[in-house]
């Protein structure tokens, strides 16, 4: 397992403080009390670009400081009541969504915009939705067919995401290719490298 450097640390503070941001605007509800934001674009991002363990790690710590009390949900709502509210399941099914859009992207490369979306779709859509569904309708005293069928509406929405983040991904890339090694065995090796550098 790869150490975790100031670098990696930075990045993770930034990506959570990406997905922060992405929420201020708060969101739009049209059939039930869980918000349509852009947050997600948020987590795509940070799976893709930073890969499973980092990326996991940046959507940790959002939930963390989120249930701390910081304003940072979406519309800048905070504390502990927003993780256990009917939205919840969302952003804590974010964690394992985010880890495995990394994991799919560091096997199928960050070159590929289709690869990328794809990985997105899996991870930040298929995951968090098998998490965020049942725990909506657990916390809303719903049917969870009702809930499944009120989450229709994030589809599309979703979707333009992944593309969103597939195409951003693939342009920082090209722009800044060491992105493209984050979370790789490349990426441990040139942290060794570097710190027998820094040691000689």
């Amino acid at each position: 397992m790869s150490r975790t450097t100031p670098r990696d640390l930075a990045l993770v503070a930034m990506f959570a403080a990406l997905v922060a941001v992405l929420g201020m605007p708060g969101g739009i509800s049209f059939f039930g009390s869980v918000p349509i934001t852009a947050q997600t674009l948020g987590f795509m991002l940070a799976g893709a670009i930073l890969g499973a363990r980092l990326g996991a790690l940046s959507v940790i710590v959002f939930d963390l400081l989120l249930a701390a009390g910081l304003p940072i949900g979406a519309g800048g709502h905070g504390g502990l009541a927003v993780l256990t509210g009917p939205t919840g399941g969302y952003l804590i099914g974010a964690i394992p969504g985010v880890f495995l859009t990394g994991l799919l992207v560091q096997r199928f490369g960050r070159r590929n915009a289709v690869a990328v979306a794809l990985a997105c779709v899996v991870g930040c859509m298929g995951v968090v939705y098998l998490v965020g569904i049942p725990w909506s309708a657990w916390r809303l005293d719903s049917g969870l067919l009702g809930v499944a069928q009120s989450a229709v509406q994030f589809l599309p929405g979703d979707l333009a995401k992944c593309v969103i983040a597939a195409l951003v991904t693939t342009t920082v890339v090209r722009a800044y290719p060491p992105i493209e090694t984050i979370g790789t065995d490349r990426d441990a090796t040139a942290d060794r490298e570097h710190e027998r550098v820094d040691a000689a």
